[in-house]
């Protein structure tokens, strides 16, 4: 159930070294493929990294975080901030079976189309839907036995940690300037297998009925 692995997921950052199968993979990114977005428009694209030096770079991008470096496999989530062009989501919409006034409609709206406001607004409006497939992702991860830490402190277009990072990072990953890396999701099984320990605040801090 999900309840049973929003309950038991917790961040992993100590893998065994053990191999995680395409399989099991493929399985993961077609959570985040799945996951619900704004009018339908997917603002994303998830690269999966096996390679030992991109890890290595995206470690070092990260404050040197080592599960960056030692998991088997990240998933590098991009905000495609390109996916909110006309031609784009467009297309999008035209496969929902809209007709060409209504696709016009919400691809000229402020309301509906983020991009119509400028870069800034459609990168902050990506990032939340960017936010949607990573945690489809990391439930299908504890779903499937597979330890997962999400890292998103990291050098990019949010962060200004390193430009010099952030660039080489782009051209690694074959991004361009609509393109950002959000998050990075380290996959790998635990080390040692210790149960989740969920500090959260407490209901009464964070759930309110009709208003604050």
């Amino acid at each position: 159930m999900v309840m049973n692995a929003i309950l038991n997921r917790k961040s992993v950052r100590k893998y065994s070294g053990k191999t995680i199968s395409d399989d099991i993979l493929n399985k993961i990114l077609e959570a985040g493929r799945l996951a619900p977005s704004w009018v339908n428009v997917q603002p994303w694209k998830f690269i999966a990294v096996r390679n030992q030096e991109t890890k290595d770079l995206l470690s070092l991008a990260s404050g040197g975080q080592n599960q960056v470096k030692t998991a088997d496999v990240l998933i590098c989530c991009v905000a495609d901030l390109d996916s909110w062009s006309k031609t784009r989501f467009g297309k999008v919409l035209e496969q929902k079976g809209l007709d060409e006034a209504a696709r016009e409609n919400i691809v000229s709206s402020p309301l509906l189309n983020p991009s119509t406001l400028g870069e800034q607004t459609a990168l902050l409006r990506s990032v939340e839907q960017v936010t949607y497939a990573v945690a489809y992702m990391t439930l299908a991860s504890e779903e499937l036995g597979i330890g997962c830490c999400v890292v998103g402190a990291t050098s990019n277009e949010l962060t200004h940690l390193d430009d010099t990072y952030a660039a080489q990072i782009k051209s690694r990953l074959n991004l361009n300037n609509k393109q950002v890396l959000v998050d990075i999701l380290a996959l790998g099984y635990e080390d040692s297998a210790l149960p989740a320990k969920k500090l959260r605040k407490d209901p009464s801090e964070v759930i309110f009925r009709e208003s604050l």
